[in-house]
Protein backbone atom coordinates (compact mmCIF):
# COMPACT_ATOMS: atom_id res chain seq x y z
CA UNK A 1 0.00 0.00 0.00
CA UNK A 2 1.70 3.10 -1.30
CA UNK A 3 2.30 6.51 1.39
CA UNK A 4 -0.21 9.00 1.12
CA UNK A 5 1.32 12.56 1.45
CA UNK A 6 0.99 14.67 3.88
CA UNK A 7 -2.15 17.19 3.53
CA UNK A 8 -0.75 20.44 2.33
CA UNK A 9 0.10 23.27 4.72
CA UNK A 10 -3.63 24.93 5.84
CA UNK A 11 -4.88 25.94 8.96
CA UNK A 12 -4.11 23.13 10.75
CA UNK A 13 -6.20 21.86 13.80
CA UNK A 14 -5.36 23.90 16.79
CA UNK A 15 -4.67 21.91 20.33
CA UNK A 16 -3.64 25.22 22.01
CA UNK A 17 -5.04 28.45 21.81
CA UNK A 18 -3.68 31.65 23.55
CA UNK A 19 -5.75 30.87 26.86
CA UNK A 20 -3.97 27.56 27.10
CA UNK A 21 -0.59 28.40 26.73
CA UNK A 22 -0.72 30.74 29.17
CA UNK A 23 -1.96 28.46 31.77
CA UNK A 24 0.97 25.95 30.60
CA UNK A 25 3.24 28.69 31.00
CA UNK A 26 2.04 29.74 34.21
CA UNK A 27 1.85 25.15 35.49
CA UNK A 28 5.47 24.94 34.07
CA UNK A 29 6.85 28.18 36.02
CA UNK A 30 5.33 26.92 39.29
CA UNK A 31 6.99 23.81 38.79
CA UNK A 32 10.37 25.47 38.07
CA UNK A 33 10.03 27.65 41.34
CA UNK A 34 8.72 24.08 43.19
CA UNK A 35 11.51 21.96 41.83
CA UNK A 36 14.53 24.89 42.52
CA UNK A 37 12.92 25.62 45.75
CA UNK A 38 12.92 29.09 44.66
CA UNK A 39 14.32 31.45 42.17
CA UNK A 40 17.53 32.72 44.07
CA UNK A 41 20.23 30.65 41.42
CA UNK A 42 17.87 30.42 38.41
CA UNK A 43 18.99 31.31 34.94
CA UNK A 44 16.52 30.77 31.72
CA UNK A 45 17.80 30.32 28.35
CA UNK A 46 15.77 30.13 25.34
CA UNK A 47 16.27 28.55 22.51
CA UNK A 48 15.34 31.10 19.46
CA UNK A 49 13.60 31.47 17.90
CA UNK A 50 10.50 30.81 19.89
CA UNK A 51 11.71 29.24 23.06
CA UNK A 52 13.16 32.99 23.75
CA UNK A 53 9.73 34.55 24.43
CA UNK A 54 8.62 32.14 25.97
CA UNK A 55 11.54 31.97 28.31
CA UNK A 56 10.73 35.98 28.79
CA UNK A 57 7.29 34.75 29.49
CA UNK A 58 8.44 32.26 32.16
CA UNK A 59 10.81 34.57 33.90
CA UNK A 60 7.83 37.00 33.88
CA UNK A 61 5.55 34.88 35.79
CA UNK A 62 8.33 33.52 38.16
CA UNK A 63 8.75 37.34 38.72
CA UNK A 64 5.01 37.85 39.75
CA UNK A 65 5.28 35.09 42.66
CA UNK A 66 8.59 35.37 43.70
CA UNK A 67 9.19 39.41 43.61
CA UNK A 68 12.62 38.93 41.66
CA UNK A 69 14.08 39.07 38.13
CA UNK A 70 15.16 35.98 37.03
CA UNK A 71 18.07 36.16 34.36
CA UNK A 72 17.50 35.52 31.18
CA UNK A 73 18.57 35.14 27.83
CA UNK A 74 19.02 33.24 24.35
CA UNK A 75 20.96 30.24 23.53
CA UNK A 76 22.28 30.32 20.03
CA UNK A 77 22.31 26.08 18.78
CA UNK A 78 23.04 26.86 15.13
CA UNK A 79 26.85 25.64 14.97
CA UNK A 80 26.36 23.24 17.36
CA UNK A 81 23.83 21.54 15.21
CA UNK A 82 24.93 17.74 13.70
CA UNK A 83 23.11 18.64 10.42
CA UNK A 84 24.58 21.70 9.44
CA UNK A 85 25.92 19.89 5.98
CA UNK A 86 22.81 18.15 5.69
CA UNK A 87 21.13 21.01 5.43
CA UNK A 88 21.22 24.88 3.64
CA UNK A 89 23.50 27.60 5.37
CA UNK A 90 21.96 29.07 8.21
CA UNK A 91 22.30 32.25 9.38
CA UNK A 92 23.49 32.40 13.32
CA UNK A 93 21.16 33.50 15.98
CA UNK A 94 21.70 35.72 19.03
CA UNK A 95 23.07 34.27 21.91
CA UNK A 96 22.80 36.58 25.08
CA UNK A 97 24.25 35.08 28.44
CA UNK A 98 23.05 37.08 31.43
CA UNK A 99 26.03 39.27 33.24
CA UNK A 100 25.37 36.68 36.18
CA UNK A 101 26.81 34.42 33.93
CA UNK A 102 25.17 30.21 34.21
CA UNK A 103 28.19 29.16 36.72
CA UNK A 104 27.16 27.04 39.81
CA UNK A 105 23.70 28.20 38.41
CA UNK A 106 20.67 26.08 37.62
CA UNK A 107 20.05 26.65 33.90
CA UNK A 108 16.53 26.42 32.43
CA UNK A 109 17.03 25.81 28.98
CA UNK A 110 13.43 26.79 27.08
CA UNK A 111 12.15 25.88 23.88
CA UNK A 112 8.82 25.51 21.65
CA UNK A 113 8.73 21.86 20.56
CA UNK A 114 10.85 19.14 21.64
CA UNK A 115 10.69 16.34 18.95
CA UNK A 116 13.66 14.53 18.25
CA UNK A 117 16.17 15.77 21.20
CA UNK A 118 18.72 16.94 18.67
CA UNK A 119 17.96 20.64 19.49
CA UNK A 120 18.60 19.99 22.70
CA UNK A 121 21.66 18.26 22.75
CA UNK A 122 23.16 20.62 20.21
CA UNK A 123 22.36 22.91 23.06
CA UNK A 124 24.37 21.19 26.15
CA UNK A 125 26.96 21.41 23.74
CA UNK A 126 26.47 25.00 23.23
CA UNK A 127 26.47 25.74 27.20
CA UNK A 128 29.00 23.73 27.71
CA UNK A 129 31.38 26.53 26.33
CA UNK A 130 29.99 28.87 27.83
CA UNK A 131 30.39 27.50 31.14
CA UNK A 132 29.37 24.71 33.99
CA UNK A 133 25.87 25.37 35.31
CA UNK A 134 24.98 23.37 38.81
CA UNK A 135 22.18 21.84 36.93
CA UNK A 136 20.63 22.18 33.45
CA UNK A 137 17.02 21.45 32.99
CA UNK A 138 14.32 21.44 29.86
CA UNK A 139 11.16 23.56 29.95
CA UNK A 140 9.15 22.59 26.44
CA UNK A 141 5.94 23.93 25.33
CA UNK A 142 5.13 20.59 23.47
CA UNK A 143 6.61 17.42 23.86
CA UNK A 144 5.52 15.27 20.87
CA UNK A 145 7.49 12.04 21.35
CA UNK A 146 9.63 10.25 18.44
CA UNK A 147 13.02 11.11 20.09
CA UNK A 148 16.31 10.10 18.24
CA UNK A 149 18.38 10.67 21.34
CA UNK A 150 18.05 10.14 24.96
CA UNK A 151 16.66 13.38 26.06
CA UNK A 152 13.32 14.31 28.43
CA UNK A 153 12.10 17.82 29.46
CA UNK A 154 11.66 18.25 32.93
CA UNK A 155 8.97 20.35 32.56
CA UNK A 156 6.45 20.17 29.81
CA UNK A 157 3.60 22.55 28.76
CA UNK A 158 1.34 20.15 26.79
CA UNK A 159 2.44 15.82 25.82
CA UNK A 160 1.29 15.61 21.89
CA UNK A 161 1.27 12.32 20.69
CA UNK A 162 2.34 13.40 16.69
CA UNK A 163 2.94 10.76 13.86
CA UNK A 164 5.73 11.69 11.78
CA UNK A 165 4.03 13.32 8.83
CA UNK A 166 1.99 15.34 11.17
CA UNK A 167 4.24 18.53 11.62
CA UNK A 168 3.59 20.77 14.85
CA UNK A 169 3.62 24.49 14.49
CA UNK A 170 3.68 27.37 17.52
CA UNK A 171 2.77 30.75 16.81
CA UNK A 172 3.45 33.17 19.70
CA UNK A 173 2.52 37.09 19.73
CA UNK A 174 5.40 39.31 19.04
CA UNK A 175 6.78 36.79 16.51
CA UNK A 176 3.65 35.77 14.62
CA UNK A 177 -0.04 37.18 15.07
CA UNK A 178 -1.26 34.80 17.69
CA UNK A 179 -0.27 32.50 20.64
CA UNK A 180 -1.28 28.68 19.03
CA UNK A 181 -0.12 25.75 18.83
CA UNK A 182 -1.83 24.05 15.67
CA UNK A 183 -1.06 20.41 13.78
CA UNK A 184 -0.60 20.38 10.03
CA UNK A 185 -0.64 17.13 7.72
CA UNK A 186 -2.70 15.05 9.48
CA UNK A 187 -2.94 11.40 8.20
CA UNK A 188 -6.16 11.14 6.74
CA UNK A 189 -7.01 14.68 6.37
CA UNK A 190 -8.79 16.13 3.24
Amino acid sequence: MPVQPAAPPGPGRVVLDARDIARALTRISHEILERNKGAGDLVLLGIPSRGVPLAERIAERIASVEGYDVPTGSLDVTMYRDDLRLKPARALLHTEIPETGIDGRTVVLVDDVLFSGRTIRAALDALNDLGRPRAVRLAVLVDRGHRELPIRADFVGKNLPTSLVERVKVTLAGIDDVDAVTIHGEVGAE
